[in-house]
């Protein structure tokens, strides 16, 4: 079978409407077959989809609050900018991802389902596990970055509340094995709150996104009260300025910034169908995203500023400044701070959606928990911390190459949920072989073509400066060069308009051939 676009329609007897234009399976038609259907990918029950905008909010606050999203702004300074220039980037950049993230997380609330269930109508019921492993792969790599950062911070506030000693024990890898077990028992933890499930996750970050602003406030007040003021970080110039020097910075540092969340721009579907409405998804997702990104940033630096005017050097990282107080209250306050801030955005960001794909690629032997327990260990093997050892590392090759792919991903999803199909699906069709997404074999050739072209625009040109990277100087496709500073911009809109042209295609030759 290979038609691709169901024509308009309300919703039929198989799928009933609830308030607000929401559609839900109806009673006795759930689909069984085991290739495509477990519990966790059918679509959530009108009457469980209870998350409301401050949920939504809460999520936000709860993710963006993390150790690695206070070192963007120290990682574009570190570039060369100042901290003008860093927290402008960063807002840009999340104002920029905040459009995507609303247009695909619109398939949530209104049909219950997850990201592969929602890419099953664009790539085919098979096919969706192609975007659906590359959005696996991404999040499992993260998941890996911030365990590792939280078990270090866990590490170093641990061993100045012992009185130090800690980084002299024997070495295992290279490492301590006192950072070892710090890095394992916050692992464990990690997968023990996931294993719980979703409304668990809930209820965490309901409680743990006003707490993590309380402790990075009160971080604030301590070291403005140490330094009688903020310091002199705030009168340093840019060493780019903003001409000639700033400008090739600027943008790859921009879709770097912007990569850092475009794996939820592509999965936020996953946490939108449990939303009680478009408009709390909405609302929740534009107050939470770009503000708190944009205050965590311009409160990093205010920080950071306070720490030059105290110690003589800026300190960037803000466990390494909270270890330097002697109140044992005090560290053990930061100690919680850590635990909470870098749980909040691991379990949701980067467990959530890896279990759902992997469930996706084999509903029958894998479930959520299971899904969460395979992101735990891949987290762990692919070495995390070497993909944070240098700026140029972590924004330019880490989060470029990522954007890039990501982008091309979201340009496939936008277009084919707002341009081919008006935001009108299927919804039983979804989970059946027989249904209007089997394209050919279960993959819809328009939707991987797309992928490829739109993949080797915006990440055949990767290059990296001598010793800074794994790519060649020219970039691994040399022409292609000039596209690779606007990776994600460049995936996304190939991509978009790419799938839309084929499919409008497919679409008028098979209405030409029906009226001949």
């Amino acid at each position: 079978m290979t038609a691709t676009i169901p024509p308009e329609r309300s919703a039929g007897p198989s799928e009933p409407a609830a308030p607000g234009g929401r559609v839900e399976l109806a009673p006795g038609t759930t689909p069984d077959d085991p290739r495509f259907v477990n519990e966790d990918l059918l679509p959530v029950p009108v009457a469980q989809r209870r998350w409301t905008t401050y949920n939504f909010a809460a999520l936000w606050v709860g993710m963006a609050h993390n150790i690695p999203s206070w070192l963007l702004a120290s990682g574009l300074v570190a570039l060369g900018m100042d901290w003008k220039q860093a927290v402008l980037t960063i807002a840009l950049a999340n104002v920029v991802v905040l459009l995507p993230m609303l247009l695909t997380g619109h398939a949530g609330p209104k049909y219950g389902i997850p990201f592969p269930v929602l890419a099953r109508a664009s790539f085919g019921l098979r096919g969706a596990n192609l975007p659906a492993l590359v959005r696996a792969g991404v999040a499992c790599a993260w998941f890996g970055i911030q365990t590792w950062i939280g078990g270090q911070g866990i590490f170093v506030l641990l061993d100045k509340a012992f009185g130090g000693g800690w980084a002299d024990a024997s070495r295992i890898g290279g490492q301590p094995w006192t950072l070892w077990l710090c890095f394992a028992l916050f692992w464990a933890l990690e997968l023990a709150i996931i294993y719980r499930g979703m409304e668990a996750l809930r209820r965490f970050e309901n409680w743990a996104a006003p707490f993590v602003i309380v402790g990075a406030l009160v971080l604030l007040g301590w070291i403005a009260y140490q330094a009688g003021g903020l310091g002199p970080l705030l009168d340093q110039p840019s060493k780019l300025g903003w001409g000639a020097d700033f400008w090739p910075v600027f943008f790859p540092a921009l879709m770097g910034m912007i990569a850092f969340w475009a794996t939820l721009s592509l999965n936020i579907p996953d946490f939108t169908r449990f939303g009680a409405g478009q408009r709390s998804q909405v609302l929740g997702q534009s107050l939470g995203l770009p503000t708190t990104m944009t205050l965590f940033a311009l409160l990093s630096v205010l920080v950071t500023s306070g720490s030059q005017a105290v110690y003589g050097a800026p300190v960037w990282d803000p466990v390494a400044l909270a270890a330097k107080t002697d109140n044992v209250f005090g560290l053990l306050f930061a100690l919680v701070t850590v635990l909470v801030a870098t749980l909040s955005v691991n379990i949701a960001a980067n467990v959530v959606s890896p279990a759902y794909d992997l469930a996706n690629l084999a509903p029958k032997r894998i479930d959520f928990r299971k899904g969460a327990l395979i992101t735990g260990v891949v987290g762990v093997l692919i070495m995390p911390w070497k993909l944070t050892a240098t700026p140029e590392l972590y924004i330019f090759t880490w989060l470029g190459l990522v954007g890039g792919l990501l982008g091309t991903v979201a340009g496939i999803l936008i277009a084919d949920y707002w341009l081919v199909r008006r935001t009108v699906l299927d919804l039983p069709g979804l989970y059946r072989a027989d249904g209007p997404y089997w394209y050919r074999g279960g993959w819809n050739p328009a939707a991987v073509l797309a992928f490829l072209v739109g993949g080797v625009l915006a990440v055949g040109g990767s290059h990296s400066a001598p010793g800074t990277g794994p790519f060649p100087e020219d970039g691994l496709i040399p022409f292609l060069k000039p596209l690779s500073d606007y990776g994600w911009a460049v995936g996304l809109a190939a991509s978009l308009l790419l799938y839309t042209a084929l499919m409008r295609r497919a679409a008028a030759g098979r209405s030409s051939a029906r009226s001949s």
